[in-house]
């Protein structure tokens, strides 16, 4: 009886001893981070967000703009935006991208709460499908007054080059 407790035994402490072993190792987690120079998009009040002067044609499948009125959203895949998931394709958190491993990404509204109240916030964005992120730091945001919504904004980005 004691040779059949001590197989089974010795198989639990030998599990034992190889899963904590294979928890200790951390396999370092590989990001795609734009980080070259910084380039400046602005979208004027009022302008034409079909048009691709006013998109920031940031990939293929990321072309960030605004209406007259609401948030921003990507024109590539929606077109218009929709406060509680635009823009499609993203996420955001508020941080830089020395932080990446601990932010938490989110849609750019619940990130970022009331969109007027990103001017000036260090900020990444994920962009989903490519697997890219970079920083992003919002330099105005136009909102109602007098004329009614506006639709203006401008951030500064990086860039892979």
């Amino acid at each position: 009886m004691k040779e059949i407790i001590k197989i089974p035994l010795f198989a639990i402490i030998l599990f034992i001893t190889i899963s904590c072993v294979e928890d200790h190792v951390d396999p370092e987690i590989e990001y795609t981070i734009w980080n070259a120079s910084n380039i400046t998009f602005e979208k004027a009040d009022g302008a034409d967000p079909s048009e691709a002067k006013n998109q920031d044609r940031i990939t293929d499948l990321v072309w960030i703009t605004r209406g007259d009125k609401g948030q921003i959203y990507n024109i590539a895949k929606e077109s218009i935006a929709d406060q509680n998931i635009s823009p499609i394709g993203t996420q955001w958190a508020i941080g830089t991208t020395d932080q990446i491993g601990q932010l938490s990404f989110n849609d750019f509204r619940s990130a970022v709460g009331e969109p007027k109240q990103v001017v000036g916030k260090n900020l990444v964005l994920h962009l989903i499908e490519d697997d890219i992120y970079l920083s992003v730091k919002f330099l105005s945001w136009s909102s109602g007054g007098q004329g009614g919504n506006k639709g203006g904004f401008s951030y500064t980005r990086s860039t892979s080059e």
